[in-house]
């Protein structure tokens, strides 16, 4: 590697790492699995970049890899133990939360419960602020399913929050 390579992939790292790292959180719901998802995702762009074609965005195509990559670890057997194991301390920690609970709390608990084709449109469209064409591309799911997924996921969301008066859902 050279020292542009070098400096260039450092840049990519600099300019992308905590948007994946958010956007992984999201999805796999703790940190030290979303950091060990975003390294894999730079891993990856390093030793395939030549394959980078740049139809779209790096950002798009680095997304891309890592919601697949946090897919891969849903569905993984480390995933399911560590689920299992995690229900304890669960436990304490919803008795925690009930007394740290606001607005944000609730309604990020209210997202994270969605099943994992309506979070992820969510996430992209209201938290990353992705237009639908981007999320179709990202998903690699045609606008129309999108926009379906964007809407069932807020009616799911809105019985979910029915008790409180959303200012987001008032003009819906």
């Amino acid at each position: 590697m050279n020292q542009l390579e070098d400096e260039r992939f450092r840049s990519i790292i600099n300019e992308h790492n905590d948007y994946l790292l958010q956007l992984s959180y999201l999805y796999v719901k703790d940190w030290n699995t979303a950091e060990d998802v975003v390294q894999e995702v730079f891993i990856n762009y390093w030793v395939k970049s030549e394959q980078f074609q740049a139809q779209a965005s790096l950002r798009t195509y680095l997304t891309r890899m890592a919601i697949n990559r946090c897919k891969d670890y849903l569905k993984s057997w480390r995933y399911r133990t560590q689920t299992l194991t995690n229900v304890f301390t669960d436990i304490i920690r919803t008795k925690n939360q009930l007394i740290l609970q606001d607005e944000q709390l609730i309604v990020a608990e209210a997202v994270l419960s969605l099943p994992i084709k309506f979070r992820e449109v969510i996430i992209l469209y209201y938290f990353n602020e992705l237009t639908i064409q981007k999320i179709s591309y990202t998903l690699n799911t045609s606008e129309s399913t999108i926009k379906y997924r964007l809407k069932k996921a807020k009616e799911r969301l809105k019985e979910k929050l029915s008790t409180q008066q959303w200012e987001v859902f008032v003009n819906e």
